[in-house]
């Protein structure tokens, strides 16, 4: 498999929290930082420093509704690649989900 992006973040996005997952490539074996985040304003703020502070700078969020709006917001501006996905197309494991892996 070809690397495109050596560092990029997989968000799961919910009401109340978020679930976000760093994969780090630049190594031979990938490295995984995960954290969670609630959606208030302070603590997204503090996800994008999180982001900012690891050199990740591509992000895909996972989100069925409205609630990656906050999210997006916090982040436009700041990281130059976000991606919103349906998780129709961005599927786990079948039979194994839970929302780190989700993220991861």
């Amino acid at each position: 498999m070809e690397v495109i992006y050596s560092k990029a973040c997989g968000v799961d996005v919910h009401k109340s929290f978020i679930v976000a997952v760093i994969c780090d490539s630049t190594s031979i074996t990938p490295k995984y930082f995960k954290k969670r985040f609630s959606t208030f304003s302070n603590d997204l703020i503090r996800f994008r420093n999180w982001l900012i502070e690891n050199d990740c700078f591509n992000v895909c969020m996972e989100s069925t509704g409205k609630y990656y709006v906050p999210v997006y917001n916090a982040l436009e501006g700041f990281i130059s690649n976000v991606v919103v996905a349906n998780p129709k197309w961005v599927k786990a494991i079948k039979g194994e989900k839970d929302d780190n892996k989700d993220a991861k």
